[in-house]
């Protein structure tokens, strides 16, 4: 007989052998995997909505139903293994020993996650709050377990890994922000009136928030002028344009009344100037 014939017979025997001692094990066993994911969305699912009666940050919740739909389907997975006849024990001795050396090998990935915990639960910031934090600012937008995004004003994101958020002094704005704008008028300016018209154009603009209530008072007396700092308070989606319109309406409003912002002065005398002429 031919052997290369002998092999392939010997081959597909071994084969069908196989596919009977373990193709209905096998098959079993997805069919116990592919339950496993339906019925880990499910609760995952189910999940979200029970914890969206709770009052939970967004990120919270899916980091909940993750782990839940994790271990639902890790339930599935053993029982698949089970039905195979695989060996449980030596399994998880060498599931220990690799995620070990995983572990070491991506000590900048677990940092981010452990730190990205310690955001969530501690919640030092929200998403929608303005922060400033490792040098950089924006509204927070998106919390993750592996980093957090910030927006600015200019529509631009800024992605700051969670390690370097944790540790570092932050300084968390809320959903409000305070202007601060200052203009100069001149000494002789009734300051009354020069107060009373900020004070219109803070009533007149849209975007300013009644409460708290804006504080105009005057901050310096420079060389040349008085300095009146406006500090009122708006949202934070509106801390650019707020600013922007504040600044016109007052130069306006002060030209419209004949408020006198002089232009910086600096008198400058001359010693010694008759001795230089007589020599």
């Amino acid at each position: 007989m031919n052997p290369t014939v002998t092999s392939l017979d010997q081959l597909r025997n071994t084969a069908l052998d196989l596919a009977i001692r373990f193709g209905p094990k096998l098959l079993v066993a997805i069919l116990i995997l592919v339950a496993g994911v339906a019925v880990s969305r499910w609760v995952s699912r189910w999940l979200l909505q029970m914890l969206a009666r709770i009052e939970l940050e967004p990120p919270v919740r899916m980091l909940l139903a993750r782990i839940v739909w994790i271990l639902t389907f890790a339930l599935f997975l053993v029982m698949a293994l089970q039905n195979l006849g695989v060996e449980l024990l030596p399994l998880i001795a060498g599931v220990g020993v690799a995620g070990a050396g995983l572990a070491l090998a991506t000590q900048g990935v677990l940092s981010n996650i452990v730190a990205g915990l310690s955001i969530i639960f501690a919640k030092p910031f929200r998403v929608g709050e303005y922060i400033s934090i490792a040098g950089e600012e924006g509204q927070v937008q998106t919390i993750t377990l592996f980093s957090t995004t910030l927006t600015h004003t200019d529509r631009s994101r800024v992605v700051i890994p969670n390690r370097k958020v944790v540790g570092e002094i932050l300084h968390n704005f809320g959903r409000i922000r305070q202007l601060d704008v200052t203009v100069g008028v001149a000494y002789d300016t009734d300051m009354s009136e020069a107060l009373r018209a900020v004070g219109e154009v803070l009533e007149a603009n849209a975007r300013i928030l009644k409460d708290p209530a804006p504080v105009v008072s005057i901050v310096r007396l420079g060389d040349s002028s008085v300095s009146i700092g406006i500090r009122p308070w708006v949202n934070v989606g509106d801390y650019v344009a707020a600013s922007g319109e504040i600044t016109r309406a007052v130069l306006e409003i002060f030209r419209g009344r004949g408020i006198s912002m002089p232009f910086p002065q600096r008198e400058v005398r001359v010693l010694g100037e008759k001795s230089r002429t007589a020599a």
